[in-house]
């Protein structure tokens, strides 16, 4: 489950893109590469996806998610662009259009975490340290609440914001939709957020 403060100084403004360590053997020369190959993308990435997909809908679906990821980008690996040399974000889009048939699981997560301020995701999450920058001290129970009330689109771009920590312009590219939508969405998220948490607050 993840936490996030509507007026974190992340949410507001990014300072610069996440640092990666860009290996040598570039990520495009393993999709489009012998199939062998595509073992080491899998072993370069899944933790990453496996922390997205767990804070989502909690770490037994986010192994299959994975899985299921990881097959439909192997068949899908003529698509890939050539000359982008990460794949982490187009991983990204694919995951999240598989976490989009676990809507109401997510919703169901949010929801009990907002009545009983019980998080049943975040209890099986001890390794999981890439939120130390947009939480301080647990998803409150208010902002739960706002999470869940979230529109599904602008949940996506969020998540892919806060949680998979990618810019922009990978977002964009892992949603195969404009920027500026991006941008769009994620104001409307946030608006969003503090509107709730506002009407919320005593």
């Amino acid at each position: 489950m993840t936490t996030i403060h509507a007026d974190t100084p992340g949410l507001a403004a990014r300072g610069s893109p996440r640092d990666r360590v860009r290996p040598a053997f570039g990520d495009a020369e393993l999709v489009h590469g012998e199939p062998e190959r595509f073992t080491v993308l899998f072993d370069r990435h899944a933790a990453a996806l496996h922390r997205y997909c767990a804070r989502r809908v909690g770490p037994d679906l986010a192994d299959d998610l994975v899985s299921q990821t990881y097959l439909t980008a192997f068949a899908t690996r003529h698509r890939y662009d050539r000359t982008r040399a990460d794949a982490l974000p187009w991983l990204y889009g694919i995951c999240t259009n598989m976490l989009r048939r676990h809507r109401r699981t997510e919703a169901r997560a949010y929801k009990t975490l907002a009545k009983t301020g019980v998080d049943p995701l975040g209890a099986h999450d001890t390794t999981d340290r890439s939120l130390d920058r947009v939480e301080a001290q647990g998803m409150s129970r208010r902002l739960a609440d706002a999470m869940a009330s979230l529109k599904a689109n602008q949940r996506d771009v969020l998540l892919l914001f806060a949680v998979a920590e990618l810019t922009y312009p990978e977002i964009a590219a892992a949603l195969r939709i404009p920027e500026g939508t991006v941008r769009s969405r994620l104001s409307r998220a946030r608006a969003h957020l503090r509107k709730r948490l506002d009407r919320s607050t005593p």
